[in-house]
């Protein structure tokens, strides 16, 4: 793919530019971290390498749409609602942890497992991932299967974790994250 094609393409969200310039600033913090020194030659260096690398890998970071219509730019998050994101994530985590804990040492085992299904449309494919993700991450559930119409089927172990997939959260919070319109709906019984 040429690259003067891609900073062109009208499909990608976003400026081009804006996201190359970016990526850059990220992986020359990076490069300067690990190297350690700032003498010029090694500023030079980490600027030319990661350019070079911004360059290369920028139409690998393109991910299109279901019909094709728009490319997102895998890394492109607002850097505040992402940190938001991460607070309340591992706030998450805590309390699934305890559900879990409360769970499985009480005297009688507490376990209810189920599968919950509900439908989750977004347009950015990232978003799906990072629903997916993040309740996997979350102790008591696993995501077991995400088609392409936007189907999520995930299994909880506890009644509390069931409810905190149908009620949600998740799912608004990572529709904020993207800046996508929340289309969320819980399918009923078993299929």
């Amino acid at each position: 793919m040429e690259k003067e094609c891609v900073l062109k393409d009208t499909k990608i969200v976003g400026s081009p530019i804006v996201h190359l310039l970016g990526m850059t600033i990220v992986l020359f913090a990076f490069w300067m971290g690990l190297a350690g020194r700032t003498e010029i030659k090694f500023i030079i260096y980490g600027l030319i390498a990661a350019g070079v690398a911004s360059w290369i890998t920028y139409p690998l970071l393109l991910l299109p749409n279901k019909d094709g219509s728009k490319k997102y730019f895998a890394l492109s998050i607002s850097i505040p609602k992402f940190i938001s994101y991460v607070v309340w994530l591992m706030w998450q985590l805590l309390l699934a942890n305890l559900d879990v804990m409360k769970a499985t040492t009480s005297e009688v085992l507490d376990i209810d497992p189920k599968v919950v299904r509900f439908y989750f449309r977004v347009d950015n494919p990232m978003a799906a991932v990072v629903l997916a993700d993040s309740i996997t991450l979350t102790p008591g559930t696993v995501t077991l299967n995400v088609t392409d119409d936007g189907l999520f089927e995930i299994h909880a172990l506890t009644v509390g974790a069931a409810a905190g997939i149908e009620d949600g959260s998740f799912q608004r919070k990572v529709a904020d994250l993207y800046g996508e319109k929340l289309d969320f709906e819980v399918v009923e019984g078993e299929e």
